[in-house]
């Protein structure tokens, strides 16, 4: 792929040997050493998509935008739809970024700055893996060292938090079925097991998602607050769900997807990610 003046690589990998059912495809910037002079951060992007698909529309062009804004991105297609109960996603999402920090000197990464992206469900696995990266089956699965899957940061669009008073169901019910108990659906309200451990994190929101309202990322903010872990949080006045990049490009003809104010939110999350990166 040649990419503003440069060639940018590009790969895809099954994250379990033999299995093409997960997988993760790199884009890197390439070129000589001057553009190399430097490990840049890193950023994994889940798509949503209800934890029953995967939105293309939360993919590729995302993982351009912030390829175009000096990162080296990366895009994880997790388990779905039978293979979307939990752990399965959140042992997904780990394993990546124990992998891309293992292979952190492979493609020119800082291993201190792997940023996790999630949309909508996409954001429900990036942001559980914000709230127990640590625990401990986690590292005993996939026989990985503590820390190892540990995100630097999170950022979250519209993302499925809560399995409360405002979840969204779907997500939920694939996630955990739709016959948990008040127990299980606790321990699967995120804003509730956020930690100091929470990784710094950047949300974003419409005000009036009609699909994941807007609670999620209040709920999951005010819990970060609560901890004292740094974070930032947009909430824009009016767009649909699934905005994506809020552009021509992810819109498909829909004006609904399209605004150019929402549409500041990757300018804003990469000076985030600068100013966090260690």
């Amino acid at each position: 792929m040649f990419f503003w003046g440069h060639t940018v690589k590009t790969e895809t990998v099954l994250l379990y040997d033999g299995d093409p059912r997960v997988t993760l495809t790199s884009y890197i910037h390439g070129g000589d050493d001057e553009l190399r002079a430097s490990p840049r951060s890193a950023l994994i992007v889940l798509p949503g998509g209800g934890l029953s698909f995967l939105s293309e529309r939360e993919a590729e062009p995302v993982a351009l935008d912030f390829l175009a804004r000096g990162s080296n991105v990366f895009v994880l297609r997790y388990s779905i739809g039978e293979f979307g109960h939990f752990p399965l996603p959140l042992l997904d999402v780990s394993l990546a970024v124990s992998y891309v920090r293992r292979h952190s000197g492979e493609y020119n990464i800082s291993p201190h700055r792997i940023f996790v992206a999630g949309f909508s469900a996409g954001g429900y696995v990036a942001a559980m893996l914000g709230v127990r990266w640590h625990e401990a089956f986690i590292r005993e699965e996939l026989d990985i060292t503590y820390g190892e899957n540990r995100p630097d940061g999170l950022i979250l669009g519209y993302p499925v938090i809560t399995a409360g008073e405002f979840a969204h169901r779907g997500t939920i019910d694939i996630s955990i079925g739709d016959d948990a108990d008040s127990d299980e659906l606790e321990m699967h309200s995120l804003e509730l097991l956020v930690t100091k451990k929470t990784p710094p994190t950047f949300l974003w929101h419409t005000s009036d998602d009609n699909a994941v309202p807007v609670e999620n990322s209040l709920l999951f903010a005010t819990a970060l607050s609560e901890h004292n872990v740094p974070f930032e949080l947009h909430v824009f006045p009016h767009g649909a769900h699934g905005m994506s990049l809020a552009t021509r490009e992810t819109s498909l003809g829909n004006p609904s997807l399209e605004d150019m104010g929402i549409s500041e939110w990757t300018r804003l999350a990469s000076a985030w990610m600068n100013a966090v990166a260690r």
